[in-house]
């Protein structure tokens, strides 16, 4: 490598991590997002660098653009997808740096993901480049291929839905695991009275399977309905469900990890806060996206 190249590959891996996060925020998956960085790493290096002013905004608008064509293709396959859809978590240890990807990005909890990637692809994209990424209109239009207005509108819907949703905000971490923690305790006495206390009022459950392992088929709403869905999954697999379960973060969150074991199948599920109780338990056990889920 020569050194404009090896000085040009320095410059890109600046903007690295920030790719990611973008490409993890638009996709929801670890894959795409890297894949999406690499790919806008090759139109780089092919690119005549005179006609680039500012890189870090080229390759913003680079890898958006490499997301849609995954976020529209997603959207046709997710119409056949069995059950809630949710993003990959990105799974560390709890004694771990979660690192600047999740660090305190309020947006990367799994709460505002959900949310997130209820909207559709062009109104996600105008969102997230523009809220999270301070990309003009007149650029995400060009992505989009329409008119400055039409993506601002884009952005408007967008920001409207998410404010209507109303998903839980962050709570400080030791008020989330204490809910956590209170949480699991009931549901360790299969109590229904005792897991219905745990719970917020309106509390849901999303559970990811694809069909492929077994957890909620549609979301389960209402503390009541919460408390039964956890204490059958208690009669189901017994003390075992949570006896190996470990505590991970979860997007940058406390959560738990259950390996696999005989008919258990492996699940990683975290939680969001709302009045100091659980609001909502995302239970994810589709295999497809526990590959990075190790230890």
């Amino acid at each position: 490598m020569d050194s404009s190249a090896a000085a040009l590959a320095a410059e890109f891996d600046q903007h690295r991590g920030r790719l990611i996060g973008l490409g993890y925020r638009l996709t929801g998956r670890w894959a795409d997002a890297e894949d999406a960085v690499q790919d806008a790493w090759l139109r780089l290096a092919a690119a005549d660098r005179a006609q680039i002013r500012d890189l870090g905004a080229w390759l913003t608008t680079a890898v958006g653009r490499l997301c849609l064509d995954r976020m529209r293709s997603a959207a046709v396959r997710r119409e056949s997808y069995v059950g809630p859809w949710l993003p990959e978590p990105l799974v560390t240890a709890p004694e771990a740096d979660p690192g600047e990807l999740v660090a305190d990005q309020d947006d990367l909890r799994m709460a505002a993901l959900r949310v997130l990637h209820e909207l559709s692809a062009d109104q996600r994209l105008a969102f997230v480049l523009h809220d999270g990424f301070e990309v003009p209109f007149n650029q995400i239009a060009e992505v989009l291929d329409c008119s400055p207005a039409a993506a601002r509108q884009h952005a408007s819907r967008a920001r409207k839905a998410m404010a209507e949703a109303d998903p839980p905000e962050r709570a400080p971490l030791p008020a989330q695991q204490r809910a956590l923690d209170e949480f699991l305790a009931a549901v360790a006495t299969k109590d229904i009275a005792a897991i219905t206390r745990a719970l917020h009022p309106d509390a849901v459950v999303y559970g990811d399977s694809d069909g492929k392992a077994r957890t909620a088929r549609h979301p389960v709403a209402g503390a009541d309905k919460v408390a039964r869905f956890a204490a059958g999954l208690m009669d189901k697999y017994g003390p075992e469900l949570l006896e190996r379960a470990r505590p991970v973060l979860v997007n940058g969150d406390p959560g738990m990890w259950l390996p696999g074991s005989g008919q258990v199948a492996s699940r990683v599920f975290s939680i969001a806060v709302r009045d100091g109780r659980t609001a909502e338990i995302y239970d994810i056990v589709n295999p497809d996206k526990l590959t990075r889920v190790t230890g």
